[in-house]
């Protein structure tokens, strides 16, 4: 059996990962550890990368099951997130801004195609489960690629001429508003399924720790656009 066929949705969550130890080492003055990971980061984002598009074409039927399941699906947003630190990685460690342009371009495409592809099949999908069911931390991961697509346009806007500047500003405010509304509709709905539905250990298995990590990054886009506010007073 090719195992390709049962890979998780979420796995880009190391390159998520890898990236973010990447840079507090760069600024924890460890250059040597932060290359070492950028290298591990943008390996695992290329070999990922070519596994799902090797998933999506040799298991069609399966990709897109996972893709429209309430479970499965949002894993799907490590791929924005993943994707836009290795551009934010590229930018802080060799200020290779042509490199964080491109991965800026990539992690916008996928955030349009997974936003409307997944948000919409669920919404029309005719079997749905019950919110118990159906409802976990990863949901959040919508909101940490939204953020992540926030923190490298700002981060862009910092090495970019005007008009271009403000209009990156404006577009990291913009995603950054949209996704502090989509974080509180989905904790509402987490709060909710945890108050008044059965709750037992199991039910922590599921990524709620992502809870945290939706608002840090979202603290992290929210400072860097105070930072650039001289140049985007809208922000």
């Amino acid at each position: 059996m090719d195992k390709t066929e049962q890979l998780s949705p979420a796995y880009f969550g190391f390159v998520m990962a890898t990236g973010i130890i990447a840079i507090a080492a760069h600024q924890q003055q460890y250059p040597w550890i932060a290359y070492t990971l950028f290298a591990i980061s943008c390996l695992g984002w290329v070999t990922l990368s070519f596994l799902y598009s090797y998933r999506a074409a040799r298991f069609t039927h399966v990709f897109v099951d996972d893709l429209t399941s309430h479970s499965r699906g949002p894993g799907f947003f490590t791929s924005v997130a993943g994707t836009a630190l290795v551009g934010s990685q590229a930018f802080i460690l060799f200020d290779a801004y042509w490199v964080a342009f491109v991965s800026w371009i990539i992690a916008l495409l996928l955030w349009i195609v997974l936003t409307y592809t997944i948000f919409t099949a669920l919404t029309i999908r005719r079997d749905k489960p019950t919110l118990d069911k159906g409802i976990s931390g990863a949901w959040l991961l919508a909101v940490v690629a939204t953020q992540s697509v926030a923190v490298l346009s700002a981060i862009l806007a910092t090495n970019t001429a005007q008009p271009w500047k403000l209009e990156l500003n404006f577009l990291a405010l913009s995603m950054w508003l949209w996704s502090g509304m989509l974080y509180i509709w989905m904790m509402s709905l987490i709060f909710y399924r945890y108050t008044f539905f059965q709750f037992v250990p199991s039910d922590l298995a599921p990524p709620y720790w992502i809870n945290m990590g939706a608002m840090a990054i979202s603290t992290l886009a929210g400072s860097l656009l105070v930072i650039n506010s001289t140049e985007a007073p809208f922000s």
